[in-house]
């Protein structure tokens, strides 16, 4: 059986549409706590795929919360070992950071539903099975596009939402692996970041509501073009 190593920051932002998928494709899934587990522990050549999922903290808060220099350690290891990475929001700010891209503040918060703008890349790539339904939106920083990565997606707000670097790597800044029939647990977690922001909750449960049933397909559709892709022969030149 393959095993995905996710690494998680809340507990309420995991795997979400992306979990019952991977299982389906015989993926064994085990949550590695980025915050309290001893990541030096962590047997990286038992895993097959590695997620870093999101977080409210920033890739660059080494020095307010020191496991990020662990975590931005075993990234490094995963991207030299060639293996199937994505990470997603703050996953993804990660990655552009361990490859020497900028992660900085945007100096407002993109938080909502909203589509991507794909490049002509992008819409060669997985992404495309988005279209134009809209994808979950929560983080006030952005990353730069490392050297020899592909920019994907965009938006009006964040110029960089999406980067790959051959077929195994994906960045999104977006959480396109969020259910949106659990925007409660979200909406309860991040209550002080919504007030601060002037976003009202109730809005955004309507627009989750409204996508119960077409975000999950697409999602799904991208997240298995993707694996399909590094399952399925060497990686792309790139890495």
């Amino acid at each position: 059986m393959k095993t995905v190593i996710a690494l998680r920051h809340l507990h309420f932002e995991d795997l979400g549409t992306l979990e019952p998928l991977l299982v389906a494709r015989g993926y064994a899934v085990r949550y590695v706590d980025a915050t309290t587990d001893d990541l030096h522990a962590l047997d990286m050549a038992a895993a097959d795929l590695l997620v870093v999922l999101g977080g409210p903290i920033g890739a660059f808060d080494d020095h307010i919360y020191p496991f990020i220099r662990d975590e931005l350690a075993v990234v490094q290891q995963w991207l030299a070992s060639r293996r199937p990475l994505l990470g997603i929001c703050l996953g993804a700010q990660l990655i552009a950071r361990a490859l020497g891209a900028s992660v900085a503040s945007m100096g407002v918060k993109e938080i909502g539903f909203a589509p991507l703008t794909l490049t002509q890349d992008g819409e060669g790539s997985p992404l495309a099975a988005l279209g134009q339904t809209p994808v979950l939106h929560w983080h006030g920083d952005h990353f730069g596009i490392p050297d020899g990565a592909t920019r994907l997606a965009g938006t009006q707000t964040c110029a960089n939402q999406a980067f790959s670097i051959g077929r195994n790597v994906l960045a999104l800044q977006c959480h396109l692996e969020a259910n949106p029939r659990q925007i409660e647990r979200w909406l309860v977690g991040h209550a002080c970041e919504l007030a601060q922001a002037g976003i009202d909750a109730r809005a955004l449960r309507s627009e989750a509501q409204a996508l119960q049933s077409g975000l999950p397909q697409v999602a799904r559709a991208v997240f298995t073009a993707w694996l399909n892709e590094v399952e399925t022969g060497p990686p792309r030149e790139g890495l």
